[in-house]
């Protein structure tokens, strides 16, 4: 199972005095520091481990953080106690690229490793029932209409969103608002789904994105901020509850989960790599430039993450449940994370 602190309990070794802005000092850290998403957590941890008995670097501390949590880290500052590196479930916002700056922060370069699917999944031996973005919404909004107008959210049930779905207690473990996952949630799922409803796509820009993203705090769904084998051991022993989680999750524990269908698409490799699976997204790193020629090994990491060994057609990551990309854009990739170590 993968935990949520430093996979490694190597003491990062950190010399010299931070700098809040400008280069950093030539190896004031002997160990690469990665932060961010949950998602990406596993991936990154089994590129590290590998790279680290390659024997010429040491093994680079890993840290799940979420998406969100990693930015805030990264973009603190440049410098030995700041990470080199953040994984991200989703693309960095302008709100997070403005904070970097602000902070002395002003060079990152982006990597695409893969794709990943959002998955809606049960306990392998409860009787699964496929969802739709509709269903999801109004299952799971904070406020969904009625009578003509949105009010706080009654359904309890998931045959209350649908009579075509069992009379079970809607209960769903899902990731907190620090995940990257929800983010893409929110916009795959929850923004396609109200837009089945005349009430919300009559609202106003602001308001409409409120009422589509706003999940319930009523005990419905249950926020998880730790990473995603939690949720696993949720559906483990809460038969009837769904989880919200990323498809590696699904790939390594079948005999303990299997996703639910949605819009009639089931979860599979085949489904999230031909883009048919509707909550499909990329999966990225982040790179502080400022930091690679400063910290030992920075540009043989990338490039080992984006090797076709790792991320290709058949690489050691793919086996591990990643998506890969097409085998031009991974040249796009390759070139780009060549271009650091020069």
């Amino acid at each position: 199972m993968f935990h949520n602190k430093f996979v490694l309990a190597t003491a990062m070794v950190a010399a010299g005095v931070a700098l809040a802005a400008g280069p950093v000092q030539a190896q004031s850290r002997e160990q690469i520091r990665i932060v961010g998403s949950s998602t990406v957590f596993p991936f990154s941890t089994l590129v590290a481990e590998t790279f680290g008995k390659l024997g010429k670097f040491k093994t680079p501390v890993v840290e799940s953080t979420g998406t969100g949590g990693g930015f805030k880290a990264f973009c603190a500052g440049v410098g030995p106690q700041y990470p080199d590196i953040s994984n991200a479930s989703r693309p960095v916002k302008d709100s997070e690229r403005e904070m970097c700056k602000a902070n002395g922060v002003t060079d990152i370069a982006e990597f695409t490793i893969g794709f990943d699917g959002i998955t809606v999944a049960m306990n392998a031996k409860t009787k699964p029932f496929p969802v739709t973005t509709k269903q999801l919404w109004l299952a799971l909004a904070a406020e969904v209409p009625v009578g003509g107008k949105l009010v706080k959210n009654p359904l309890t049930l998931w045959s209350e969103v649908d009579p075509a779905l069992p009379a079970t207690k809607i209960e769903v473990f899902g990731p907190a608002k620090v995940h990257g996952t929800r983010d893409a949630f929110n916009e795959l799922v929850m923004d396609i789904g109200c837009e089945a409803f005349p009430e919300v796509k009559a609202l106003a820009a602001d308001a409409k994105k409120k009422a589509c993203q706003t999940i319930r705090e009523d005990g419905v769904w249950i926020d998880v901020s730790e990473d995603y084998a939690l949720i696993v051991g949720k559906l483990n022993s809460s038969p009837s509850a769904v989880g919200v989680f990323t498809f590696f999750y699904i790939d390594q524990n079948r005999d303990k989960v299997r996703a639910l269908p949605v819009n009639g698409v089931e979860a599979t490799f085949e489904n999230i790599l031909s883009k048919k699976y509707p909550v499909s997204r990329p999966l990225f790193f982040y790179v502080k430039t400022a930091h690679v020629k400063a910290i030992p090994g920075m540009a043989e990491f990338v490039a080992e993450f984006l090797s076709a060994k790792a991320v290709g057609e058949d690489g050691y990551l793919v086996a591990k449940g990643l998506i890969p990309q097409t085998e031009a854009e991974l040249k796009k990739q390759q070139a780009h994370a060549a271009a650091l170590a020069k």
